[in-house]
């Protein structure tokens, strides 16, 4: 039984008491109430013990920022390319609303994708050409294609998808984990970021891999490329390792006071962040080069693989991460808002990602770690089968669509190999199977051992969880 649950049941049996059998209980009942406190406290605000088995120790989350368009990439949908330039069926539309940015046009032209599907492997999955190497293991995937998430524009998808809330303020999903889960290496943050470097697109912001209301122990770490993965890590000129020792031992010795008698973690969090930024010292650098690295690595991952920041350096980054047992890894890549000339920009996109996203399912699985690590590979929403603004012969755009988008999955007790869900033949509903955000969110707690309901947070006089107030696992992606 964890915090909340003890005090639910304390708050619950209080309420069935008189005010005398309340005054003459009360020494117990307070006695339970610290007792639980201490044990929050001693526990570092997580919780006491999984729900289940997990399937998964660690994930690693590819987010493809700006909402890559599943119709020119994994939804085929050959009814989109006999009827192009036709008119979006009203039937099809059934009066849901679109964006400013092509609700007003005077025409919604079908815009069929302009590059070739094949089926592969023996999941007979239809994978685009622009991807040939994530076809390659399409076995390995689980792909969900009829993803739904409550906001139409990227601020508020990515905040969803990210942290449970279109309002900015919550605490992200690595912060989640980590407050319930806690480090696997002591030595190296529980949740890393990893931003691909020289990307226009869409904003993002340190919130999405904030802590929000949780201890700012549990946000993301960012690792960027160059001499300094973490920014204000290392030491000043002229301070050695014994003095920088001797003042953490200080400051200690300072928060411990501080602290002492008070039921403010503040003090004792710093503590624990100065202490990690010390170990920190070592252990980044030495995870950060990837000097040491096999040629081979780099023939797997392509010739980007060799420049710092990069989207296939840091999919190599993140490997390295997690075989040292970081729980949560985010990779960010910008660029997927295809609003016009999507031709030539989704080409881009895909050449960039393609080989090395299939490379790190690969090298997982090679080196056993795919059967515990989570891959989550998708953005935060999905694209329309009109065109947004003129539609050519060579040239269209699409506009955001949050009814149906695809995401896949891999290793951590995903089933492989699967396909879920149905969209309609436009590609624009689902028809079965769909799964929410808050679904897909439900799940990736489930494979790492947690009940969704039960990883909850008490902040002013509420009691949060990333779900919110919904979610649902999704049993048809489970192994």
């Amino acid at each position: 039984m964890n915090e909340y649950e003890i005090e639910h049941a304390i708050e619950g049996h209080l309420r069935k008491l008189g005010r005398r059998s309340l005054l003459r209980g009360s020494g117990l009942g307070l006695a339970t109430i610290a007792l639980a406190r201490l044990a929050r406290a001693a526990d570092g605000d997580r919780l006491l013990g999984l729900h289940h088995t997990p399937r998964a120790r660690r994930v690693v989350h590819l987010f493809q920022s700006g909402g890559p368009s599943q119709l020119d990439l994994f939804d085929y949908k050959p009814l989109l390319q006999e009827r192009n330039g036709e008119e979006l069926p009203d039937s099809v539309r059934r009066g849901q609303r679109l964006t400013g940015m092509s609700g007003n046009q005077a025409t919604l032209p079908l815009a069929g994708a302009q590059f070739q599907f094949a089926r592969y492997g023996q999941t007979q999955a239809w994978v685009s050409e622009l991807l040939p190497h994530t076809a390659a293991i399409v076995d390995d995937l689980c792909i969900v294609r009829t993803m739904v998430t409550d906001a139409i524009n990227h601020d508020p998808a990515a905040t969803f998808l990210l942290s449970g809330s279109t309002i900015a303020g919550r605490p992200s999903m690595g912060a989640w984990l980590s407050y319930g889960l806690g480090s696997l290496n002591a030595d190296l943050p529980e949740f890393c970021v990893l931003v691909s470097k020289d990307k226009g697109g869409q904003p993002l912001y340190k919130r999405l891999w904030g802590s929000g209301f949780l201890s700012a122990r549990h946000q993301g770490v960012q690792l960027r490329a160059g001499a300094d993965p973490v920014l204000f890590l290392n030491d000043p000129a002229g301070l050695d390792r014994a003095t920088r020792r001797r003042m953490l031992d200080a400051l200690k010795t300072m928060h411990e006071e501080d602290a002492a008698g008070s039921r403010d973690r503040a003090p004792l969090d710093r503590i624990a962040q100065a202490e990690l930024a010390f170990r920190m010292q070592a252990s980044v650098p030495e995870v950060a080069d990837l000097s040491d690295e096999p040629d081979e690595t780099f023939e797997l991952y392509g010739a980007d693989a060799r420049k710092p920041g990069t989207y296939a350096a840091n999919c190599v980054l993140a490997r390295r991460l997690l075989e040292r047992d970081v729980r949560f890894v985010q990779l960010f890549h910008q660029g997927w808002d295809q609003h016009g000339s999507l031709p030539s920009a989704i080409r881009r996109q895909c050449a960039e990602t393609d080989r090395a996203s299939a490379a790190l399912v690969t090298d997982l699985k090679r080196r056993g770690l795919l059967a515990d690590t989570l891959v989550v590979w998708g953005g935060e929403f999905g694209r329309t089968c009109y065109s947004q603004g003129k539609l050519t012969s060579t040239n269209y755009g699409r506009d955001h669509h949050p009814r149906c988008f695809t995401v896949w999955m891999a290793g951590g007790g995903v089933r492989p190999g699967t396909i879920h869900g149905t969209t309609d033949e436009f590609g624009y509903n689902i028809v079965a199977d769909p799964v929410h955000v808050h679904d897909l969110q439900a799940t990736i707690l489930h494979l790492l051992g947690i009940d969704h309901e039960r990883l909850v947070h008490k902040y002013q006089g509420r009691r949060f969880r990333l779900t919110d107030v919904h979610g649902t696992v999704v049993r048809g992606v489970l192994a």
